[in-house]
């Protein structure tokens, strides 16, 4: 059975910092990208980042780059997103996603709530 869990998600202050995780079981983690999308109310979900299988170059939608990374621990099936300097324009709720080498095959998580409010 697939399973992509999320966490880390909550409360922070705008500038604050949170650093979500979202862990996986079911499948080959380590043959199959990873990434971050979010979605914020009345708005289509949105891709944040991406990372190849092995790791390596990602990519970020610019309005995080520089202050988002995300990573991921092949040995421990598990994804990362660190956010740094959070603005309010950053609440959303998050969503990892993998994609597999196969095309057409994809699994979601449930979703994480980030809330960036004084």
């Amino acid at each position: 059975q697939v399973q992509l869990v999320e966490s880390g998600g909550g409360l922070v202050q705008p500038g604050g910092s949170l650093k979500l995780s979202c862990a996986a079981s079911g499948f080959t983690f380590s043959l199959y990208f990873m990434s971050w999308y979010r979605q914020a109310p009345e708005k289509e979900r949105e891709l944040v980042a991406v990372i190849p299988s092995a790791g390596g170059a990602a990519n970020y939608a610019d309005a995080v780059k520089g202050r988002f990374t995300i990573s991921r621990d092949n040995a421990k099936n598990t994804v990362y997103l660190e956010m740094n300097s959070l603005k309010p324009e950053d609440t959303a709720v998050y969503y990892c996603k993998a994609v597999s080498p196969v095309p057409g095959r994809f699994y979601w998580g449930q979703g994480t709530q980030v809330t960036v409010s004084s």
